[in-house]
């Protein structure tokens, strides 16, 4: 009688549109991937190694806080401050930073240090030294007998 249920859908006018629309667009062709770039190719974008002085003259540090990172021997460790394997100047004390300039007087047994000041004359050469005055103990004691 019907001559089946797909006559009847090829006869629909929904379905005729259906057809002509995807018929339009298979076409299209869509990217597979997105374009992200190379992973491999990372050789001129290197992370910044962000070298630099961290804590000025005058400002509180904790104890074990990164006051410099440095490639070269550019400032030396003072009182209460620690020179790392690696050239970072760190506080060994809780306090303020002082930062002053003084003429150094260098230990040449340390490899740092003969790299830096090797075969040179330092009678007068004044570095910038980085020290941690720690802040004043509470002063608040409890008396037993």
């Amino acid at each position: 009688m019907f001559g089946g249920i797909n006559t009847i859908f090829q006869n629909h006018q929904i379905f005729k549109n259906a057809v002509n629309f995807t018929e339009n667009f298979l076409s299209i062709r869509f990217a597979s991937k997105k374009a992200g770039g190379s992973t491999r190719n990372k050789g001129g974008r290197r992370r910044p190694k962000h070298r630099a002085i961290h804590y000025q003259d005058g400002e509180f540090v904790q104890k074990g806080t990164m006051l410099i990172t440095q490639n070269k021997l550019r400032c030396h460790p003072g009182l209460n401050v620690g020179f790392g394997r690696n050239g970072t100047l760190f506080a060994m004390e809780t306090g303020k930073v002082m930062v002053t300039c003084e003429k150094i007087d260098p230990n040449l047994n340390h490899t740092w240090i003969s790299r830096t000041y090797s075969g040179r004359n330092l009678e007068n050469v004044y570095k910038k030294y980085f020290h941690v005055i720690p802040e004043p103990q509470h002063c608040r004691f409890k008396l037993e007998e």
